[in-house]
């Protein structure tokens, strides 16, 4: 099964349906580049990270990071910061900062955390989703998250598919047949020093994203005071 025929007739989150250059940048990751150049899980002051988003900016310059996103919980309050920050910043070459988030979904009656990048932030749909805590109800099933996400433009991706009380095996399939478009495939679980993805998972999900047809994203789920560690 591939994404477009996972979404069958509403085709929001086909890859010829989201923001070409962004699917462009996701399918240049890899457990090189990742997460020295492209790092798409950061956490700021906005929701339950420790940097606040100026400083993250910063940091992303010293890193010397291409493409990036701040991905809060319930929130774009530090992507709205963090750009503003940004572009007052006199420095060569600039990364790109892509409005992201992450939202707390129900998949298979279980917690799980869908990140959606690239998406208009003051699209009405995503009212629900911008209130500082996690949604209720039927705003909370995955399927109702990845509909409004591509509503407002996004590229859905299930953030670290190993992380839950229902294994990988079962959550990616079944989110990919709600018409999600990527996983999180480069992810260091445990916390390692030096950030390094997981291999044996990152061969896993790697292999679910390629059966299924999904993007492959990474990140460094920062929520502490260095973007190239997880705390």
């Amino acid at each position: 099964m591939t994404l477009a025929t996972a979404v069958g007739s509403d085709d929001t989150g086909r890859l010829d349906q989201l923001p070409a250059d962004l699917v462009a940048v996701f399918r240049r990751i890899n457990a090189q580049n990742c997460p020295h150049l492209y790092n798409f899980h950061l956490h700021t002051t906005a929701s339950d990270g420790q940097l606040s988003p100026e400083t993250l900016v910063d940091q992303a310059l010293d890193v010397g990071l291409i493409d990036f996103a701040i991905t809060d919980h319930h929130s774009v309050e530090g992507y709205f910061a963090a750009q503003a920050w940004l572009s007052q910043l006199d420095f060569p070459c600039k990364p790109r900062l892509w409005p992201g988030i992450e939202i707390t979904a129900t998949l298979l009656d279980v917690e799980v955390h869908i990140l959606g990048y690239g998406f208009n932030p003051h699209h009405p749909g995503l009212a629900p989703y911008l209130q500082g805590t996690a949604p209720t109800g039927t705003a909370a099933t995955a399927q109702r998250v990845i509909q409004q996400l591509h509503q407002a433009g996004a590229i859905t991706v299930l953030a670290h598919p190993a992380r839950y009380k229902r294994p990988a095996t079962e959550l990616i399939p079944a989110a990919a047949k709600l018409g999600i478009a990527g996983v999180e495939t480069y992810y260091a679980y445990g916390n390692p020093r030096p950030w390094t993805p997981t291999s044996e998972t990152m061969d896993l999900v790697g292999g679910f994203a390629q059966r299924f047809g999904l993007l492959e994203t990474c990140g460094t789920d920062t929520h502490g005071l260095n973007i190239l560690q997880r705390i």
